[in-house]
């Protein structure tokens, strides 16, 4: 059973019975950008690979001694380059699927800035993972069910449970160093939502550690080539009968202005999120969600954007005795291993509250803290809490939050000595590129990993460091389909010539348009940052939704008018512009399928459906729009070829 409403509205238009595997592609023609809810069990495309694919023979890659020089025979232009595989992303799972392809072709790892400026790089608290000899499988499924307030695709939380400790074991074998206790075994950590130790940690900068062992193994790989500040513009799609298919990716070199176009086998998104449609976020400044919004552009189905999750402790500025000088670029997080080493929450009244709101007080899941720290700060009108871990002995402190209190020590905070004010901030998402068992989309030759992708493990709410965890066990398991895809088939090279090439923005117009240009930009960004925060944050109604969603789609129009005014072209691409565009489309997702939920879960909560309706109990699919009156951000810069237009297909022919 689905029901189909158009994207952007929560006005329910026809039903549709018996939705299943292709079927439901199929009837997505009807409307014009449909969203439908369904069982992921229903989704057959999800469970099987194509045989036949486009895809091109890579002749073998040169790569210069310097780090990340490519000097490439794969060459059709100065312009155009070639690869077995494309990834575009350089955080957890970019990286851990790289090392695996490369064992079978050439790889291309396309990074929006430098290879270690990833959502990866500031994950704190760890990886969850059954290691310890009292915990069990069925124990961390039930915690990440229950967290994921039982959206969670039941199957995907199998999978990631049980194959997360091998995947971990071989981070640990990579290089890969983590924090150990007297007896010599792996000390554990308990998080939020978590029923035991299960948190594999490097102090309090896992991530980084993760993304510094990842990339030596990277850049010691000879088939591996890392394309630093290559903003993605956009998919290289072409349609055949009723399938798309990726044949790569456009991007522009953001130090040289050129626009450098991938074509590739097999491409996996792997590019994060998008926390900066909010103002207040824990993510680097990259994470504007290329990606979602690319996939979508590219007619992948999106699921679940509605659940987007607030980290319920980022550092609150306004409380540190020691001002910031200017705007941060990105929150600071105060990770969860705080709360559950035994920080408590406390209003500036020194009281507690969290035992008020749910019995299991600083360690309930995240989207319980944060809108119980929200309704705290709207009811005493004030604006931040404290998190206080001083009861903690100093010397367990600074060793497991080390880089917590030194940041913390140059605003003049002490936290062996005293609390730490914190905030929620956008932090997650659990929604993204609807994705199979194997990383596989609807688009034929696109994998998704990480962030990006939706792949049901979070369901409503993503329990504590399950993200790391999902990035590996993906990115792992994306391996095969995809080596499978590349060795089926070939593409003709002159394939280039399908796509016009994009114009980069700043070499085509004169320098006062272009400063014109990016000034309103910057204030059109600031301004949907503030209508999103003011009326899509943690706590929603009907109301706030629908004005939300006119006020955006009045900015976007806005923006767009100035744009094409001052001589911008639907094909010119620079990376304020791009991005901006991509805030847009992602913006747009989240109301859309925050309109169609009609109840309060996990982490959508509405004050017009306070409540669970069991009968809801399924995920947001939103499905590929018409490009008909369509927005700019949510086309893509090329027109579409159809798949006879010179691509070859060849059916199972595996060399």
């Amino acid at each position: 059973m689905a029901t189909w409403i158009p994207a952007g509205s929560g006005t329910l238009q026809f039903r549709v019975t018996n939705c299943k595997g292709h079927s439901c592609r199929r009837t997505a023609l009807v409307s014009d950008a449909p969203i439908a809810r369904f069982l992921r069990k229903d989704l057959s495309w999800s469970k099987a690979v194509s045989k036949h694919v486009c895809a091109f023979s890579a002749p073998p890659l040169q790569k210069n001694q310097k780090l990340f020089k490519i000097v490439s025979s794969c060459k059709i232009d100065s312009l155009t380059q070639c690869f077995d595989f494309s990834i575009i992303g350089s955080g957890i799972a970019g990286l851990r699927y790289a090392l695996e392809v490369a064992k079978y072709g050439s790889v291309a790892v396309i990074t929006k800035a430098e290879s270690h400026e990833c959502n990866t790089n500031y994950a704190q608290g760890g990886v969850s993972a059954v290691l310890g000899p009292s915990d069990s499988v069925e124990s961390h499924m039930k915690d990440t069910i229950v967290a994921g307030a039982y959206l969670c695709d039941e199957e995907s939380v199998r999978v990631v449970c049980t194959e997360g400790p091998e995947r971990v074991r071989e981070l640990i074998a990579m290089g890969a160093s983590f924090d150990h206790g007297e007896d010599g075994n792996l000390h554990l950590m308990r998080e939020g939502g978590h029923s035991h130790h299960r948190i594999v940690h490097a102090a309090d900068m896992t991530g980084k550690e993760i993304e510094r062992a990842l990339l030596k193994a990277v850049i010691n790989n000879p088939n591996i080539f890392v394309f630093e500040h290559h903003f993605a513009i956009d998919l290289l799609t072409c349609q055949d009968e009723s399938d798309i298919i990726c044949l790569g990716v456009d991007t522009l070199n953001t130090k040289t202005l050129e626009v450098i176009r991938f074509l590739s086998k097999a491409t996996l998104l792997a590019s994060g999120g998008a926390g900066h449609i909010y103002p207040k976020t824990t993510n680097p400044l990259v994470a504007t969600g290329d990606g979602i919004a690319m996939a979508h552009r590219a007619q992948a189905l999106i699921s679940n954007m509605e659940f987007v999750q607030f980290h319920p402790t980022a550092l609150a500025d306004e409380g540190l005795p020691i001002k910031q000088t200017k705007p941060r670029e990105k929150a600071f997080l105060i990770s969860e291993a705080v709360r559950g080493d035994g920080g408590i929450l406390y209003n500036l009244g020194m009281e507690r509250f969290m035992p008020l709101y749910d019995e299991r007080a600083e360690l309930a899941p995240r989207d319980v803290v944060a809108r119980s720290i929200d309704d705290q700060l709207k009811k005493r009108d004030e604006k931040y809490v404290l998190l206080d871990i001083s009861h903690k002995p100093k010397e367990e402190i600074l060793s497991h939050f080390p880089n917590i209190s030194s940041t913390c020590l140059k605003y003049g905070l002490d936290i062996t000595r005293h609390p730490i004010p914190v905030v929620p901030a956008a932090h997650y998402m659990c929604g993204g590129v609807q994705a199979g068992l194997q990383g596989e989309t609807n688009v034929k030759g696109l994998y998704v990993a990480g962030e990006v992708a939706c792949t049901g493990l979070h369901g409503a709410n993503r329990l504590a460091s399950n993200s790391l965890l999902e990035a590996l066990v993906f990115a792992r398991r994306a391996v095969q389909p995809s080596v499978d895809w590349m060795k089926s088939s070939s593409l003709d090279l002159t394939a280039s010539n399908l796509w016009p090439r994009p114009a980069a923005a700043p070499l085509s117009l004169e320098s006062n348009v272009t400063d014109k240009i990016l000034s309103m930009t910057k204030e059109s960004r600031t301004e949907l940052q503030s209508i999103m925060w003011n009326y899509v944050g943690i706590v929603r109604s009907t109301m706030r939704l629908e004005t939300a969603k006119q006020n955006i789609c009045n900015l976007e129009a806005k923006w767009e008018e100035c744009l094409f005014e001052h001589g911008w072209k639907p094909t010119m691409a620079g990376p304020e512009i791009c991005e901006m565009r991509n805030l847009f489309c992602c913006a747009k997702l989240v109301i859309s399928s925050a309109l169609s939920r009609h109840e309060s879960r996990g982490l959508h909560y509405t004050v017009d459906f306070p409540h669970l309706e069991e009968s809801k109990r399924l995920p947001t699919i939103i499905f590929p729009s018409s490009t008909v009156n369509s927005t700019w951000s949510s086309r893509q810069l090329h027109k579409q070829p159809m798949y006879q237009e010179g691509i070859k297909l060849c059916h199972n022919t595996y060399k």
